[in-house]
């Protein structure tokens, strides 16, 4: 046992550690995670942490079907905790004591299961404030906030006239008013079983949580299916992956397009709307619901490679970037150009693209280090490419350069992705982690089922 001064000479006592971890945090995204960085302790360049040391970041991570989140450490990768959210768990009480049960109330149900998803911490000022971490169902429809004091779930919600929350993303500037939500399946409206056959009954939604009454404030009808979505660092936009284009109720009439699109909320102006009473409710739901659909002044739909998936904000607040994953590229779009389109000085959507890259097979996730370099995962090609966005933008305008730096082959078929703190305007570049969909070679081959880790 090391006694106070030893203590003190490695960085942090076990006292201000504990009081530390209660504000340290870190943003995921399905199934995902990021990191928020403490007193570095980690000394070895391969990133080994000694016994008795601290890490660098610690991380709030999804653990999917389990319905809860898990607390690592970065780059250790040791397993601090787990916090049951979506789940029921015997060791402590959650989902069976009568305070938990209150809560998860809250979600409806009684449901048995979660699909936890997208973990992302509050933020000020496009930084971690350390006070929540919020997470989606996709199973179910929710969305829970986790207090970061104490590591708990205090509130639990059901999003309601939609289907699968899956994108889920904070506001950050000037602060997290809102939690931003996409509903990803398309049903009728109101789903009360009489519209079945009707094809423009279907429709999806964006959804807007405010963040401290954990309330729905809002919600935008939009053409297609949204997947994945993230904020600006101005507090004007978010913006969204989406597609089946064709707002079609089958797998093949939705691949009939050649484009889908990356669909932009004008935030000031989905407020202005709410304040001046034009929206309507649709059955009980008291939610105010404004059409987003396309030509509304409240969206933009930016055309964009067929079925488009993550979506992701550079830390200077210059791009957001869809990634393509059938295409083999990533759409570069530039928020000075989105206020340029709201102003009238555009003609066509796609005058807020400025980049395109071509960087190889199953585009899903970037990360970003803060050094003008992106890290996107490649799902098919099972790695990740480092690329120069400012190169990436002299070749779309027609120069020659070579904006790829480097391919990476990781074990296997990589979804997310996440650099330290490369959520925030804090992006240091120091660790990348990929978040590999298949287990495969990682296990013994012990029969005719083979272990597979799925995220």
């Amino acid at each position: 046992m090391s006694n106070k001064k030893e203590e003190e000479k490695n960085g942090l006592t076990r006292r201000e550690f504990l009081g530390a971890t209660a504000v340290a945090g870190a943003t995921g995204a399905g199934i995902g995670s990021g990191m928020l960085g403490l007193v570095p302790q980690a000394k070895a360049a391969d990133g080994t942490v000694g016994l008795g040391e601290l890490d660098e970041y610690y991380g709030f991570w999804s653990g999917g079907h389990s319905g809860e989140v898990r607390i690592l450490g970065l780059p250790s990768m040791r397993e601090l905790m787990r916090i049951p959210v979506f789940n029921v768990d015997s060791a402590t009480g959650w989902g069976l004591t009568d305070e938990s049960k209150q809560i998860m109330k809250g979600g409806g149900g009684p449901y048995m299961n979660g699909d936890a998803h997208h973990p992302h911490m509050s933020m000020k000022d496009g930084r971690y404030d350390g006070k929540y971490v919020f997470i989606n169902d996709k199973a179910n429809t929710r969305v829970a906030r986790i207090r970061c004091d104490i590591m708990k779930v205090d509130k639990m919600i059901s999003i309601p006239n939609v289907s699968a929350i899956h994108g889920l993303r904070v506001q950050k500037v000037p602060r997290t008013k809102y939690v931003f939500c996409n509903g990803e399946h398309r049903i009728p409206a109101p789903n009360n079983g009489q519209n079945m056959t009707n094809n423009a009954a279907y429709q999806t939604m964006f959804n807007a949580v405010d963040a401290d009454k954990m309330t729905v404030a809002w919600q935008i009808i939009v053409d297609g299916n949204l997947d994945n979505v993230d904020a600006d660092y101005q507090g004007k936009y978010a913006c969204a992956t989406c597609y089946n284009g064709e707002n079609a109720l089958n797998i093949s009439e939705s691949l009939g397009g050649e484009r889908d699109w990356a669909v932009v909320f004008n935030i000031p102006e989905i407020e202005k709307a709410i304040k001046n009473k034009q929206y309507k409710t649709i059955g009980k739901s008291k939610v105010p619901v404004l059409d987003g659909r396309k030509n509304s002044k409240l969206t933009l739909y930016i055309p964009v490679p067929k079925s488009p998936h993550g979506l992701n904000t550079s830390p200077d607040g210059k791009y957001f970037v869809a990634n393509g994953k059938l295409s083999p590229t990533v759409t570069i779009i530039s928020t000075k150009k989105l206020d340029d389109w709201f102003a009238g000085k555009l003609k066509e959507p796609r005058d807020t693209v400025v980049g395109e890259p071509e960087l190889g097979l199953g585009p899903l996730h970037t990360a970003f280090d803060g050094r003008g370099n992106a890290y996107t995962t490649l799902f098919i090609d099972s790695q990740i490419v480092k690329w120069n966005v400012e190169d990436a933008i002299k070749a779309y305008k027609g120069k020659k350069t070579n904006y790829i730096k480097q391919k990476l082959d990781v074990h296997y078929q990589p979804g997310h992705n996440h650099t330290s703190m490369g959520e925030t305007r804090d992006a240091d570049g120091k660790w990348l982690v990929a978040l590999c969909k298949f287990s495969k070679d990682r296990f013994l081959n012990v029969g005719p089922l083979h272990a597979k880790m799925i995220s």
